[in-house]
């Protein structure tokens, strides 16, 4: 049984997010077939998608932050208007009538503004500090969190949404770029990242790069062509930022034969790759447009070869063929076994997933199959150490906490150094067990452990906890320390901190 039991480690850590508190049986179903039991959410339909009551599209999202913004500029201009016609006091004794001041109507958003201005509410007495409403924005974003957080907790294994969280993270964008990619946080994770989870590596490009939020996190808006007529009006030229990330980071990789002359050719190819602002000229608010007149002309020459295509097709065509060169193919293999598997990966693993890669036309789903079905995945030590999102959700698998409010999460996860969606940099956050490790962050994951034991120890024996995620695969040095707590409430802790919970 012992035998089984650490292969089943393996499938709930490894490729999932760890066993469920209210599901006794994840042990048992995953011992008993421990591939089966992992690829069994690849074969579900439509197993990656979200589709949740209340969440809106991109192109909807968008349009929601320009009105919003529209209107707090509103208010700031009715608000300094006012400000500027009460100080026009006419001098005693003048027959000048004061101005008259408008009997302003303001919306909710521009009511947030008006109240902070002391011309329009003088203070009486203390100043309160005024209780602050969720806007929109900030609505949106937990409302996309609680989604994304209910589903990696019920999950049966968790393995299509360890993928969604690797995909995300390898096209990453940041909510703190500012209040548009903090509204399409959640919805360019949805639209373009879960549709194609278990689909074609080449249209989860097309897609991720076409996608307003990737546009508008690398600054492609910003990009005119050199000799497009927007270019010559405006005397502005390319921005890199996109074609340079797209080479460096989504698919050839560091060293993967590419050079600063085709950085600059695909930036000349994706010029006009937009998206629509608030008074849609160009399209819906908020949706992916191809602007012609910002686009370089004639034909461009990337990675050796010319594409004389027009418009869109142009740059679509460059991505087809930048998602199946050799160089995609390894690097993107290297890394999906790097975050699964090791550090230093088994070079016969990604040799064996860099071959599913280029024969299945970057099939994902195959990808994925073939890294379960390998022996290396199995064989290979726990010395990956769970992310703090991974520690957040197996915690709140283990202890059958459904959230109904994301606050704990997102704090946590800011404590830990991995705000959701939001990375310091396009290159996402580290994957790597010494990244994780520091004893800073160790710390900070026993104080957020005790934290949780001094609520939950009572309703849970951790010894049976201990059974229900690691059965005959816990060491007898976990097992000894467990038993030898000075109570409940430190043995939960302790358990948290195991290396059968922390390692994966």
């Amino acid at each position: 049984m012992a035998r089984d039991s650490q292969a089943a480690l393996i499938a709930l850590n490894r490729f999932g997010f760890g066993a469920r508190g209210g599901a006794a049986g994840d042990l048992v179903n995953a011992a008993s077939d421990p591939r089966g039991f992992v690829l069994a959410e690849l074969a579900r339909p439509n197993g990656a998608l979200l589709e949740v009551p209340g969440l809106l599209s991109t192109p909807e999202l968008g349009k929601q932050v320009f009105d919003y913004q529209f209107e707090i500029q509103q208010a700031r201009n009715a608000a300094k208007a006012a400000q500027q016609g009460a100080s026009e006091t006419p001098p005693q004794g003048s027959d000048a009538k004061p101005p008259q001041r408008r009997n302003l109507s303001l919306s909710t958003a521009a009511k947030e503004i008006a109240g902070k201005d002391p011309a329009m509410h003088p203070p009486a007495g203390p100043p309160k500090p005024p209780a602050q409403p969720l806007n929109i924005i900030q609505k949106t974003f937990r409302a996309e969190a609680l989604a994304r957080l209910q589903r990696g907790v019920v999950a049966d294994c968790g393995f299509v949404e360890r993928l969604v969280v690797f995909w995300s993270n390898h096209f990453c964008i940041s909510a703190n770029k500012g209040a548009l990619a903090r509204m399409w946080a959640g919805s360019f994770e949805r639209d373009a990242i879960r549709p194609h989870v278990l689909g074609r590596f080449s249209d989860m490009l097309k897609t991720v790069e076409q996608h307003p939020a990737m546009l508008f996190f690398l600054d492609n808006q910003q990009s005119l062509g050199p000799e497009s007529r927007a270019g010559i009006n405006r005397n502005r030229g390319l921005n890199e930022n996109l074609a340079r990330e797209i080479m460096e980071l989504h698919t050839l990789g560091v060293g993967g034969g590419y050079t600063q002359d085709d950085v600059t050719a695909l930036a000349r190819v994706i010029t006009g790759w937009t998206l629509a602002g608030r008074r849609g000229q160009l399209g819906a608010p908020g949706s992916f447009v191809f602007n012609a007149n910002a686009h370089q002309p004639g034909p461009q020459q990337v990675l050796g070869k010319t594409y004389a295509q027009a418009g869109l097709a142009q740059g679509e065509a460059v991505l087809s063929d930048i998602a199946r060169h050799p160089s995609t193919a390894k690097f993107i293999a290297t890394k999906f076994a790097r975050h699964f598997v090791a550090d230093d990966p088994p070079p016969a693993l990604v040799a064996k997933l860099q071959d599913i890669f280029t024969k299945t036309d970057g099939d994902l789903r195959a990808l994925a199959t073939a890294l379960v079905q390998s022996n290396e995945a199995w064989q290979a030590p726990q010395t990956k150490m769970r992310s703090p999102y991974e520690f957040l959700l197996a915690s709140g698998r283990l202890l059958a906490r459904n959230p109904e409010d994301p606050g704990r999460y997102l704090n946590g996860l800011n404590l830990l150094g991995q705000p959701l969606w939001s990375p310091a940099g396009p290159n996402g956050f580290p994957d790597t067990a010494a990244a994780w490790a520091a004893p800073e962050g160790i710390k900070l994951r026993l104080d957020i452990s005790a934290q949780l034991a001094s609520q939950l120890a009572d309703r849970f024996d951790p010894r049976d906890l201990l059974e229900l995620i690691a059965a005959d695969a816990a060491s007898v040095e976990t097992r000894r320390t467990i038993e030898r707590a000075e109570s409940r409430q430190q043995a939960l802790a302790l358990l948290l901190m195991s290396p059968e919970f922390q390692r994966r």
